[in-house]
């Protein structure tokens, strides 16, 4: 080892581990490694969730948009709502691991945020639409813009930090989403004012107000989100000195840098158990598919009669609860785990199997009915702490890693291009039997693959 290795190691994490870092994972590191964190969190952490929360909320609107007017205006008293749906899955499903790849080809600090300029500009025109065709072909390419959005920041997450670090920040990420849904219900309800105004139902000034909010985060994205450790782009944000320790701590992680595609280098990838068992996990554990069943079953329900606010503020609580229950999962998992993530898992499926059951009875207490709503939000939560355990288990290849992560949130992506319009049908609204007969069948069959994920990790590290 060199003496700048040893110089650098210094400033990698303290010797010994305090009461500091169950606050704050950064508390109990060296000063020099406190001071590029925070310039990390403070550039890649907040402009990635400033980021989400504007994607989500344009996701969000959608339902929302539905409930309070936009079925009426478009006469969407079938399934096209589900339809609506199915077309952004659809170009999210196209373009998620091909952004992947190239995000490790081109700069993140100009590739991502040009997609939130694509995906800001296309819900502008969903403020125009006038028709369910239109309306199709608009979902189909904002999810084409989104669809690299998340498994990229899930990587650029994996590039930078930390065992001890991901899963917090991860999971921050994803309750960024999360606050996201629920401001888009006091959002709907705030716009209701304008309904009317230049001509314009409330619902399409939804989008509008999407769009405006989204601007500000797309300038400062261009500015401050900054690249990969080995990119000498990088330095426009960190000094030289900064990097070098940047590398150094992905190295202590055995994370492995950029190499050449190559046709070995896929099969490497596509005959390993890593994207298969990961993806058919995250399959499973997405039962729900997005479907909006608390905004249905408020909407359907009769006494009492909920007004149009109510419809769309009331869900919130789901959005705060996903938020919620993120946080805890990554102090738990980071901290009194350890940085273990598969008790975190088992505990979310075991949750998840009992609120989808119940709601699979449904003639049950009226009361544990909008328990299960807001319990189930808690399984949501979980994505932080799966995407942070497949960083984990491809830290030796940033291809694979990259490929990966894309293709999980791509599978569940085909998995709900066609699952809701079997299961999850709006005219079958708000009991939808079948669809959470079939969610808890898949929890159940999740419970079994993190035991076999578990113990195949377990056998690679005694490797």
């Amino acid at each position: 080892m060199t003496r700048d290795s040893e110089s650098l190691d210094k400033d990698v994490g303290s010797q010994e581990k305090t009461w500091k870092r169950f606050v704050w994972d950064t508390l109990d590191k060296s000063p020099k490694e406190r001071r590029f964190l925070l310039k990390l969190d403070l550039t890649l952490l907040t402009l990635g969730c400033l980021g989400f929360f504007t994607k989500y909320l344009n996701q969000a609107n959608l339902t929302n948009a539905f409930v309070s007017g936009m079925k009426e205006d478009l006469g969407m008293y079938g399934n096209e709502l589900n339809y609506a749906m199915t077309a952004f899955t659809v170009g999210y499903i196209v373009g998620e691991i091909p952004s992947n790849i190239l995000l490790t080809r081109i700069r993140p600090s100009i590739y991502i945020p040009s997609l939130q300029v694509v995906w800001t500009l296309l819900t502008f025109c969903a403020a125009g639409v006038k028709s369910t065709s239109g309306l199709y072909a608009l979902r189909f390419l904002i999810g084409l813009a989104e669809a690299g959005y998340y498994p990229g920041l899930q990587y650029m997450i994996g590039s930078w930090y930390r065992k001890d670090e991901m899963a917090k920040r991860a999971c921050i990420l994803n309750a960024s989403g999360s606050i996201a849904m629920l401001f888009s219900g006091f959002l709907m309800a705030g716009v209701t004012g304008l309904d009317g105004r230049g001509g314009l139902p409330g619902w399409k000034w939804l989008f509008i107000m999407d769009g405006v909010i989204s601007f500000p985060v797309i300038v400062a994205s261009y500015l401050f989100l900054p690249d990969l450790p080995d990119t000498a782009a990088s330095r426009r944000i960190f000094s030289d000195e900064e990097i070098e320790l940047a590398k150094r701590r992905m190295a202590l992680e055995e994370r492995r840098q950029r190499a050449p595609f190559s046709l070995a280098k896929f099969k490497k990838v596509f005959t390993s158990w890593h994207i298969w068992l990961l993806s058919f996990y995250y399959i499973f554990i997405s039962g729900t598919g997005g479907t909006p069943i608390f905004p249905q079953y408020l909407k359907y329900h009769t006494n009492p009669k909920y007004t149009v606010q109510q419809i769309n503020l009331y869900p919130s609580g789901v959005f705060a609860m996903q938020a919620f229950s993120a946080i805890v999962y990554a102090w738990i998992s980071d901290t009194v785990l350890k940085g273990r993530r598969y008790p975190i898992l088992l505990f979310g499926a075991v949750l998840n199997l009992i609120t989808l059951g119940s709601l699979a009875v449904w003639y049950i207490p009226e009361n544990w009915k909008w328990a299960c709503y807001y319990l189930a939000g808690a399984h949501v939560g979980l994505s932080g702490i799966v995407f942070t355990w497949a960083n984990e288990i491809c830290t030796d290849d940033t291809e694979e890693r990259a490929i990966v992560l894309a293709t999980m949130n791509t599978m569940v992506g085909v998995m709900a291009a066609w699952l809701p319009l079997i299961v999850w049908q709006q005219i079958e609204a708000p009991r939808y039997r079948k669809g959470f007969i079939t969610a808890t069948s898949m929890g159940s069959v999740s419970l079994i693959l993190i035991v076999v994920i578990k113990l195949l990790q377990d056998k690679e590290t005694i490797r």
